[in-house]
């Protein structure tokens, strides 16, 4: 997607990389390949470099980094692992890309209150290898290897959100740097507050636009006793769609349940190996005791039989979990190799579950007449599902049609109620969106920020135009 960089700035000036160097030594990166790397983006997006980079290794560096930057006027963005899919963190008018991937540190983990405090670098899976041994884990599983900064600021959420909710409910307190380089706590680690305004959901989901998270709090969950996975295929779309509405209904707790269309399928047989019927799929996994999950799979049986369910492939050994959902997680890759020296577009939105199937469907009806390979999967127990387009990064005709598609299916979704997106955040793609979704809210929005970011340094050009 062309990106408008003519307001882009000069070159830093001389004097402030001095400033830079004096403070960061080999902490500060100028070289083509590290800025490239920083102003790549996992999805559709121009690359946009930004001047600089640097690495921060604790608070004090982000603060150093921040008074900097404002006093020199220059603009500075997060980076993570650099996995998110709206071009949350391209840096469109340049400046100091500011990467907290060595800020990994797990800080402490208090075991006896379900909770933790780790730095904004610390990868999702780097945190549950070390709560291993504690009998606890951190739920949110979005898919990619994510660092928790990255996940708070764009309210991140995945494939167990049906049961544990997203990074909204995870979150119990942060650590933020301000754009006036103070050092904020939003609240204490107790699990329920009326002590002043919300400021942690305030920065949960603001994409590094109102300051830099560098700590976060979390809430923790027991390991279940028993975990068990299964695929079931369907001789429907709205069979499986349906299945799933049902189970919620009559109150199954699914930890995680994921529908892949017969071309996603498709595409992870290829991809990952998997063999099975290209046939629309659930993905199921149940969480509990050895009756409570064996109960939950009686139902579910049940349910997806009378909606043309195939047999059930269960398993509870963990290495085929584990490649079960590995296959899950790679369909973003999978769907893109379906056309070679493709380039991915994907977009998501998130409805109420009693219109899903009617939306899945009818997106299902759109993609039929599509020139290029188009998949749709989803987090589909909480009503949010998405659409992966393997689409001719030179084709200025497929960008045109792909972006038709898109819009259709987001006024579908805002038609029946719902979001723009239900867990990509709104970047660089889907700031017209959050207009018609919100109208007169986006006013209040950037009454925000510009009383907390007054100079639009941080992470500007993201979410919303000021």
């Amino acid at each position: 997607m062309h990106l408008d960089t003519s307001f882009v700035r000069a070159a830093l000036d001389p004097a402030f990389l001095a400033r830079l160097r004096d403070r960061f030594g080999t902490s500060l990166h100028l070289t083509d390949a590290m800025l490239r790397q920083h102003g790549a983006n996992e999805a559709h997006f121009d690359v946009v470099l930004p001047d600089a980079v640097v690495f921060a290794r604790s608070t004090q560096d982000v603060v150093d980094l921040v008074t900097l930057c404002v006093a020199a006027d220059v603009p500075i963005v997060p980076f993570g692992a650099g996995t998110s899919i709206e071009g949350n963190a391209v840096p469109v008018r340049g400046g100091v890309s500011v990467n907290l991937g060595e800020m990994n540190q797990i800080v402490a983990v208090n075991a006896d209150d379900f909770d933790c405090t780790v730095q904004a670098g610390c990868r999702r899976e780097q945190l549950n290898e070390h709560l291993r041994d504690t009998g606890l884990f951190f739920p949110i599983d979005p898919g990619a290897n994510a660092t928790i900064g990255g996940m708070a600021s764009t309210r991140a959420s995945g494939t167990n959100a049906v049961r544990y909710g997203t990074m909204r409910e995870a979150v119990l307190s942060l650590t933020v740097v301000t754009p006036d380089g103070k050092v904020i706590t939003t609240a204490r680690r107790a699990r329920k507050s009326a002590a002043g305004y919300d400021l942690t959901r305030l920065y949960v989901g603001s994409e590094g636009t109102l300051g830099i998270i560098t700590e976060v709090t979390l809430r923790l969950h027991p390991i279940p006793e028993t975990i068990s996975s299964a695929v079931c295929g369907f001789e429907s779309l709205e069979g499986a769609i349906t299945t799933v509405v049902q189970a919620i209904q009559v109150g199954v707790p699914l930890a995680r349940v994921e529908i892949l269309d017969d071309m996603q399928i498709r595409a992870v047989n290829a991809w990952s190996k998997l063999g099975l019927p290209e046939v629309t799929t659930l993905f199921f996994e149940f969480h509990g005791s050895p009756n409570g999950v064996a109960e939950q799979v009686e139902m579910v049986s049940a349910l997806a039989a009378d909606n043309g369910g195939g047999d059930f492939a269960w398993s509870n050994l963990p290495e085929e979990r584990a490649r079960l959902w590995k296959a899950r997680h790679e369909a973003y890759y999978a769907a893109v190799a379906l056309r070679p020296g493709a380039v991915g577009w994907t977009t998501d939105v998130c409805v109420p579950i009693s219109r899903l199937p009617e939306c899945i469907t009818a997106t299902k009806h759109d993609l039929a007449g599509a020139s290029m390979p188009a998949t749709i999967l989803g987090h589909v127990g909480d009503g949010n599902f998405h659409v992966i387009f393997a689409m001719d990064p030179n084709s200025s005709d497929e960008l045109r049609e792909v972006k038709a598609i898109n819009d259709r299916l987001v006024a579908r979704a805002l038609n029946m109620d719902g979001t723009c997106t239900g867990e990509h955040g709104i970047g660089l793609g889907k700031q017209d969106w959050l207009v018609k979704e919100l109208g007169d809210a986006v006013d209040v929005m950037r009454v925000l920020k510009r009383a907390l970011d007054p100079k639009n340094l941080f992470n500007p050009g993201k979410i919303f135009s000021l």
